[in-house]
């Protein structure tokens, strides 16, 4: 009978030690949880406002005849009402679009005595083999680090052309005019554009 109460009582003893909980039989584990923060960074473009002075500039520039031998310099353009229009990429179809149009409408959308000056990061020859086969009556300018583009705010960081925009610089070296998103394919940007010509004259 004793022999009986000791395995009953060490029976009752083991039991109790398999029903600790788990976390008492194993040791104790720590997670650790990393968080990552990401920071964005949004770069502001900054364009030049009506009512201040053009950033200056002198860019190559090239007509169908090839390259001009003086470059271009928008200070010795003082006098004279100028249009700077940056635009992407030679023979592209919004470029081809806008640059037709001014070509085709060259005397009622400017006339005499305004100088247009269409900007892009193409090269010289890219412009003179342009510049040859669409006839156009304007020199294209080269701006190939888009160094003339970010002083206008008509480049996008990381891209490696220009943005389309537009301005209308007045005889007194003041912008006048600027449309950041010129439509190629509206006839409403070119009326407004030519309205700002107008004033400007």
């Amino acid at each position: 009978m004793r022999s009986s109460l000791t395995l009953a009582l060490a029976a009752a003893v083991l039991a109790g030690l398999d029903a600790r909980p788990a976390a008492a039989q194993t040791p104790a584990t720590t997670a650790t949880t990393a968080t990552t923060t990401t920071t964005t960074t949004t770069t502001t473009v900054v364009a030049p406002a009506v009512g201040e002075a053009a950033p200056d500039f002198t860019l190559p520039w090239a007509d169908a005849t090839g390259g001009r031998t003086a470059p271009v310099k928008l200070s010795d353009l003082k006098g004279k009402v100028v249009v700077v229009a940056f635009y992407p990429k030679d023979r592209t179809s919004g470029c081809t679009a806008e640059l037709t149009k001014f070509r085709d409408e060259y005397a009622s959308l400017f006339g005499n005595g305004v100088v247009v000056v269409p900007v892009s990061a193409d090269s010289i020859a890219s412009h003179t083999s342009w510049a040859s086969d669409m006839k156009f009556p304007f020199a294209l300018a080269s701006d190939v680090d888009l160094t003339v583009a970010d002083k206008y705010g008509s480049h996008m960081a990381g891209r490696p052309i220009a943005n389309r925009t537009v301005y209308v610089v007045g005889k007194d070296g003041r912008i006048t005019y600027r449309e950041l998103r010129f439509n190629a394919l509206s006839e409403d940007a070119y009326a407004a554009l030519k309205a700002a010509v107008a004033a400007a004259r």
